[in-house]
This record gives structure tokens, sequence and C-alpha cells, in this order.
């Protein structure tokens, strides 16, 4: 089975599939040491982790030569994030998802944001047509920020969010991601009135895995939650250091230099 036949078959689980998104070739290689069945990248990890701002600014060979040095050490399926897919041209789009099939992703995350609804559709068929033309295959998460940036009134928001579901569903799309989606009754609601995997943002306050995939979740992301908390430790670790120039700071919790060496020996 390919990697993007067996990405499509996680989704396909009554418990949500948990994706902790990773930002580069080391933490991609630590989440799937931990039993990840498939490893998903976080937009802004990527870019802050290549001294870019998050916002569809990060050069798309960047993009690409990040995706390969974690492709190079993965075993289980990536996802991508490519924000817009870092052009406003269907076309265009597609060429830059053509780039990264070839280095052998089995999906991406592409989104909506400010941009038309009808935008985003017309770059899923784009893509959708370059896949097929080529015989590979892809998992499409279509990501819509109707909740996340408040497209629309608070009132509206998941009779639009169901709209553009099933647009970007008509359109190719596998999957609908819906950051920032929390209240079970527009989670259930949301979930039974589209025919694709739907994905939710892991926030404080969001239920568990378990009673999200009751509600109808079928895949539950990190965002760039992670590498948020570990910037964090990094940040308070660093100033501590600068200030006491105590080595005692360091001894918070590290993975051992041998565990890390092990994870890329790969035999």
């Amino acid at each position: 089975m390919s990697h993007a036949s067996t990405f499509h078959q996680l989704h396909r689980n009554a418990s949500p599939l948990r994706l902790p998104n990773v930002w580069d070739a080391g933490s991609a290689r630590l989440v799937e040491a931990l039993g990840a069945p498939a490893i998903a990248t976080t937009s802004a990890g990527f870019a802050w982790a290549l001294g870019y701002p998050d916002g569809r600014v990060l050069p798309f060979d960047e993009v690409v030569a990040t995706v390969r040095r974690i492709i190079r050490v993965l075993k289980v399926p990536l996802s991508v994030d490519i924000e817009n897919g870092y052009s406003d041209d269907p076309k265009t789009v597609a060429d830059h998802v053509m780039r990264l099939v070839e280095l052998g992703i089995a999906g991406i995350n592409i989104e909506d944001g400010p941009d038309a609804a009808s935008l985003l559709a017309s770059k899923i068929e784009a893509i959708k047509r370059a896949v097929a033309k080529s015989g590979s295959e892809l998992f499409i998460n279509a990501r819509s920020d109707v909740f996340l940036a408040s497209l629309v009134e608070k009132s509206t928001q998941p009779e639009e969010s169901i709209a553009r579901g099933k647009l970007y569903t008509s359109a190719g799309a596998d999957g609908l991601f819906l950051p920032a989606l929390v209240h079970t009754s527009d989670i259930e609601t949301i979930a039974g009135s589209i025919r694709i995997p739907l994905n939710v943002m892991a926030v404080p306050g969001l239920a568990d895995a378990a009673t999200l995939g009751k509600q109808g979740v079928r895949r539950l992301s990190a965002g760039s939650g992670i590498s948020q908390v570990v910037l964090g430790k990094a940040k308070a670790i660093a100033r501590e250091f600068l200030e006491s120039g105590r080595s005692e700071s360091l001894d918070d919790t590290p993975v051992p230099y041998a565990e890390v060496q092990a994870l890329f020996r790969r035999g």
C-alpha cells in the first residue's frame, strides 16, 4: 500500500488520527520514533525554523528543501502544510504541489484564509488534475479559517463552514480542516453535514480525542502549538542561563545525547 493510501486509511477510524505537527527533520523523526503512524508539518513552525514570519512569505524552494530532509529520515506517511500554496494562480500551486509529490509526500494542507472560497476550490481542482495526470495519489486537506479568522458573523460560522466544505469536496478535497472549531454542537452539525473527514485543531478547552471521535471528528492536529511550547521552553532556559551562567539550567529533562543520535542511525 502506498503512503498516500495508508494516510487515507488513517482517516477512517473511529478514533481521530492524532498529528503532533513538526517543523523540521529532527522533530519529525522524534515524533515518528514515539509511534506516530503519520507525520504532519506546521507551516508556522517551518517558517520560524527557517528565519521567516508565518503568513505566506516562506520561499517555496525552502519548503521543498525542508520536506526533502524530512522525507529522508521518515518511514511513515508525511503531510505538508503549504498555506495557500504560495501563489494565487491555481496552475502555479499545482506545480508547487507536484514538486512535493515527486519527493514522496502523502498529503497536503491548503488554506483559504482571507481569499475567496472559489479560489481555493480552483486550486484544489488544479492539484487533483495534476496528481491524476501523474498517476500519483495525494490526500488534500482543505483548511478553512471561517472560525479561526471569524470570516463571517459568529452565528453563521457553522453554516458557512458546511457550504465551504461541500464546495471543497466537489473540487476534490479529501478532508476539511476547521481550526478554532471547539463547540460540541457545531462539531456534530458540521461532521454530520459533510462527506469528508473533519479535522480540528487542539486548543485549550477542546474535548479529548475519544470524545471528539464520538462527535464525528476524524483528525486532530496540534498546529503550531508544540513548536510554540518548545520555543517557550528554550526561551526560559536560555534566559536563565544568560542571567545566572549556571549549568544546572541545562538539566531540565533533556533527551539524552545517545538517544538523539540513535534516532538518526537507520539500519
